[in-house]
C-alpha cells in the first residue's frame, strides 16, 4: 500500500494507541494479536467512509461492503423472507394431522411449554380447516392457502423445526440472528457482510414491515450487531418515498446538494482522523453518500403502480385485502432484479390483534393473516419463476415458532406457543421442490423424526448463496463469530437440490 499522508496519520495514530500505555484499556490481547495478524479490522472499517471508494482510496483502506470470496458455488444471489410474526398454527396450515380431528375438545394427557407455563394435559383443539392435495408431489394444504397450494412442487417443508424458545422476543431474535440474545448481527447482514452489494445505488439489505408496525423489539431483529453499522437492514414502504427523510428540502437542487456533500465530506474526512475504529460514525457519514444516489435510484424502483396489471392481478394488488402484502411482494422482486441481497417481508405487526398469535380465536386470527397474504406469497413464487428468477432467489416462509395442539384456555380456540416443533418452508435457490422433511408427533406437539434447528435452517440459506456456514466469521469479543454459532451447524442437505 502506497505511504500516503492520511495513511501515516492512520498508523501513527491507531498502532500507536495499541501498542502504547494504553494498550490494555483498549483492546483485548488475542483481538490485538489477531488484528497484527490478520489486518487491520478499523483499516476496512474506514472504507466505509464512500461507497464509491473516493476516500477509501485516497486514504489506502479496504472496502468493507466488497464481497468475500464464496467457498462454494452459489446456488441463489439474493433471499426474500416472508417472516410471519407471531406463530403460525403448522397443524392449521401445511402440517396436516387427521388424527386431531375426532380428538377435537378431549382432554388429554400431553406434556407442553409455551407462555402458559409446563403443562401436563391438554384439551384438543382439532384443526378448524379442511386440508387437500396438491400438484404432483400430492402435498396436503389447509384451504387457508390455496393459492400457495398451486405451488407445491416449487417447495420444500421442513416440519420438524425447533427452537430454544417459545417467547416471542427470544425466539424473534433467534429466528433473526441464531441468538436469543440481542447484539448479534442478523442473518441479513451475514449475507451482506459475506458477498457484498450488487447495487451500490441500493441497499444490500431491506426491510419492509406490517402496515400495524414492527415485530416485538423492533430494530434489533435487522441489526448488525457488533458488525459495522454499513450492514444493518434498512426500512423501505412500499408507497410514498421508500425511506422517510429522503428528499431535499424544498428549493435545493441536485447540484447545490452535491456541493453541499462534498463540503460535508472534507470535514468529515478531517474528524474521522484518529477516530477510524468507529464503525457507526463511519456507517453515519456513508448514508449521506447512499442517500444522495437513492433519491435518484430508490423512487424508480419501488415504482410498483406503473406494473402491467396482468403482474398486479397475480399478486393480488387491487384494492381489496391483499394489496398492502402484494406491494411489498412486488417490491421484493423489483428489488431482486435491481441487485439487492437479502430483503424481508413481515406479516403481523406489534399488537397481538395484529399478528399470527392466536391466543384466543385462532379462526379469526388465521383467516384473517392467511387471507392478507396467500395470493401475493403465490404470485411472487409464480412471478419469479416466470421471469427465470426463481432457480437464483431463495424464498423462505415461517415464523419465530409453530403453535401447541391444546388449548392455552378453559375455553375458545387459541393455542400456545410452541417452538419443540414447527414448520418453515423454503423454495427457489437451488432448494428440492415438492418435498417434505421431518416430522412432528401425530399430534404436532413436538418433533420426532429428522429434527433440525434454527441454526440448520440459516446454514443452508449460507450454503446455498455460496458461503460456508462454517467458516464464515467475523471475529469480535476474542472469538471467530459465525451466524451458526461458534460451534457450528450443517445444512438440511435432504432438501437441497
Amino acid at each position: 500500500m502506497t505511504s500516503s499522508p492520511t495513511s501515516d496519520v492512520f498508523r501513527s495514530s491507531v498502532l500507536g494507541r495499541r501498542l502504547g500505555g494504553n494498550f490494555c484499556g483498549r483492546i483485548h490481547r488475542r483481538e490485538f494479536l489477531h488484528q497484527i495478524g490478520g489486518g487491520f479490522t478499523s483499516l476496512a472499517l474506514a472504507g466505509m467512509l464512500s461507497r464509491d471508494g473516493a476516500f477509501a482510496a485516497e486514504a489506502g483502506y479496504d472496502n468493507p461492503l466488497a464481497p468475500k470470496q464464496p467457498l462454494l458455488p452459489a446456488k441463489a444471489k439474493s433471499v426474500i423472507f416472508l417472516f410471519m410474526y407471531g406463530g403460525p398454527s403448522h397443524m392449521d396450515t401445511f402440517d396436516y394431522k387427521p388424527k386431531m380431528y375426532p380428538l377435537d375438545g378431549k382432554t388429554i394427557p400431553i406434556k407442553t411449554f409455551g407462555r402458559g407455563g409446563k403443562k401436563n394435559e391438554g384439551r384438543v383443539v382439532g384443526p378448524k380447516w379442511k386440508f387437500k392435495q396438491y400438484g404432483q408431489s400430492g402435498k396436503w394444504v389447509s384451504e387457508l392457502f390455496p393459492n400457495v397450494g398451486e405451488c407445491v412442487d416449487d417447495i420444500a417443508f421442513i416440519h420438524s423445526m425447533t427452537a430454544d424458545s417459545p417467547i416471542h422476543g427470544s425466539a424473534m431474535l433467534m429466528m433473526n440472528s441464531g441468538s436469543l440474545l440481542t447484539g448479534k448481527p442478523s442473518m441479513g447482514s451475514w449475507v451482506n457482510y459475506g458477498l457484498g452489494s450488487l447495487n451500490e445505488n441500493l441497499p444490500g439489505y431491506v426491510v419492509m414491515l406490517d402496515k400495524t408496525g414492527g415485530p416485538i423489539s423492533g430494530a434489533k431483529n435487522w441489526s448488525s450487531g457488533f458488525m459495522p453499522a454499513s450492514y444493518q437492514g434498512v426500512v423501505f414502504r412500499s408507497q410514498g418515498n421508500p425511506i422517510l427523510n429522503l428528499e431535499n428540502r424544498p428549493g435545493m437542487d441536485r447540484v447545490q446538494q452535491r456541493s453541499l456533500l462534498d463540503f460535508l465530506g472534507d470535514i468529515n474526512k478531517s474528524h474521522m482522523k484518529g477516530r477510524e475504529h468507529n464503525s457507526d460514525l463511519a456507517a453515519r457519514i456513508a448514508s449521506y453518500e447512499l442517500a444522495f444516489r437513492m433519491q435518484a435510484t430508490a423512487p424508480e424502483a419501488i415504482d410498483v403502480d406503473n406494473e402491467p396489471e396482468h403482474v398486479k392481478k397475480l399478486y393480488g394488488m387491487d384494492g381489496s385485502r391483499t394489496d398492502d402484502f402484494a406491494r411489498k411482494c412486488i417490491l421484493a422482486r423489483r428489488l431482486v432484479e435491481r441487485g439487492t441481497r437479502f430483503i424481508q417481508i413481515y406479516s403481523g405487526g406489534a399488537h397481538n390483534d395484529d399478528n399470527w398469535d392466536a391466543h384466543g380465536d385462532l379462526v379469526k386470527n388465521h383467516e384473517f393473516h392467511a387471507g392478507n397474504t396467500d395470493k401475493p406469497i403465490a404470485g411472487l413464487l409464480k412471478d419469479l419463476k416466470q421471469r427465470g428468477l426463481l432457480d437464483e432467489t431463495l424464498v423462505i416462509w415461517g415464523g419465530e415458532f409453530g403453535r401447541q395442539p391444546t388449548a392455552e384456555y378453559a375455553e375458545g380456540t387459541g393455542r400456545d406457543h410452541n417452538a419443540y416443533g414447527f414448520t418453515t418452508w423454503m423454495a427457489g435457490g437451488g432448494i428440492k421442490g415438492g418435498t417434505s422433511y421431518g416430522e412432528t408427533d401425530e399430534l404436532g406437539g413436538e418433533a420426532v423424526r429428522d429434527r433440525v434447528q434454527v441454526k440448520n435452517l440459516h446454514a443452508t440459506v449460507l450454503q446455498q448463496m455460496g458461503l460456508d456456514p462454517n467458516h464464515l466469521s467475523y471475529f469480535y469479543g476474542g472469538l471467530d463469530q459465525k451466524l451458526v454459532g461458534v460451534e457450528g451447524a450443517d445444512p438440511i442437505k435432504e432438501i437441497i437440490a
